[in-house]
């Protein structure tokens, strides 16, 4: 097992009596995945210092984080619950997801369909079904039928997805969860994970309540404004990030492992091993968490090379900088993050009279 120790103002994490890594001035937050061992002194620095840290399971599952503090912000709380009882309110932000989300999906087929000379029908195909999907959203009544419409939108976009990948051992039949079927979705799914958890803590960052969502339905322990949040980051960071790793030879066929999922456990049954520890540092540059493993199935899963390989991809995307469509100047991509977390938080406090996603250009 891996051991996270303290010595002095510095972290270190040990596997095998090895010193795997060390960190602490200027990180932001910490990811974990499998078991480790986190003395007392080490969890008391990151308490000081309040440095994100998330645990994951080995199959990339959220496993739990640390919280610091409570929220007190009562009267911000308050303002949530009033605009989610607000169907008007309610109707326009799910509105603008939706249209946010597809519209950045035809952004990215458009991209596919430059560099595809060889099956564009089925490409054009997608995009118009999409595309013919706008006119309805605008005249949507509920947020149900809403919901109806993304999910056409994903399927014909994942229908597709897959031609812009030219390694001839990348596999993608189509969106699959719970578990991921391929080795693509295995990429997606885990890359989706660390974008949601980099959202909620955005959004706990600025004292709102993850669990008030508007566009997604409310259930019992869902973070469901985080998963709202996140759609409109889905194309820019996840999935141009995972064809990235494949088309430039960062992951390759050994990086994935077959896994047989028990029927009384929706870990990995493989060894769970504290393989993985990651810190994400500050100034340095479909939904995956709320679901249920399928009982008896086989999936694809990263191996400890893989996820070592996505995060680093990840970070080193969420650095990258991009122009922010709010405060027009260049940020990182977790800057953008945080900001749109803050339009959404003008929003709640009425000083925005609508919430306007980001959209990929």
């Amino acid at each position: 097992m891996a051991s996270f120790r303290r010595k002095g103002i510095h972290l270190y994490l040990k596997q095998r009596s090895i010193l795997q890594l060390s960190f602490l001035l200027g990180t932001e937050g910490l990811i974990f995945i499998g078991k480790v061992d986190i003395t007392a002194s080490a969890l008391s620095l990151l308490m000081k210092h309040q440095i994100d840290t998330v645990f994951l399971s080995t199959n990339g599952k959220f496993n739990g984080k640390l919280t610091f503090s409570e929220k007190k912000n009562v009267f911000l709380r308050l303002k949530q619950y009033k605009l989610l009882n607000d169907y008007n309110a309610r109707l326009s932000f799910s509105k603008e997801i939706t249209a946010v989300k597809l519209k950045n999906q035809v952004t990215f087929l458009h991209r596919i369909k430059r560099k595809n000379k060889f099956d564009e029908q089925s490409i054009y195909k997608a995009i118009d079904n999409i595309k013919n999907l706008f006119p309805y959203i605008d005249q949507a009544k509920d947020v149900e039928t809403l919901r109806g419409y993304e999910g056409f939108g994903a399927k014909n976009y994942f229908s597709v997805f897959g031609k812009d990948i030219i390694q001839d051992w990348a596999v993608f039949n189509g969106r699959s969860r719970n578990p991921p079927r391929d080795n693509v979705n295995a990429v997606l799914s885990f890359l989706y994970t660390l974008l949601y958890q980099r959202v909620d803590s955005a959004i706990e960052s600025e004292d709102l309540d993850p669990y008030i969502g508007m566009f997604h339905e409310i259930d019992y322990g869902k973070r469901t404004l985080s998963f709202d949040l996140m759609e409109e980051f889905r194309v820019p960071i996840v999935d141009t990030l995972t064809i990235s790793l494949f088309n430039l030879g960062i992951l390759d066929k050994e990086d994935f492992r077959t896994v047989e999922f028990s029927t009384d456990s929706d870990e990995n049954p493989l060894e769970d091993e504290g393989k993985v520890a990651t810190g994400f540092e500050e100034e340095k540059s479909e939904n995956c968490c709320d679901e249920k493993l399928v009982k008896s199935s086989k999936g694809v899963l990263l191996n400890e090379d893989g996820l070592r390989k996505c995060i680093e991809g990840f970070e080193k995307k969420m650095a990258s900088t991009i122009l922010s469509p709010s405060s027009g100047r260049t940020v990182s991509y977790w800057k953008l993050i945080r900001e749109q977390v803050g339009v959404y938080k003008r929003f709640i406090n009425q000083e925005e009279s609508t919430y306007k996603p980001f959209i990929y250009r």
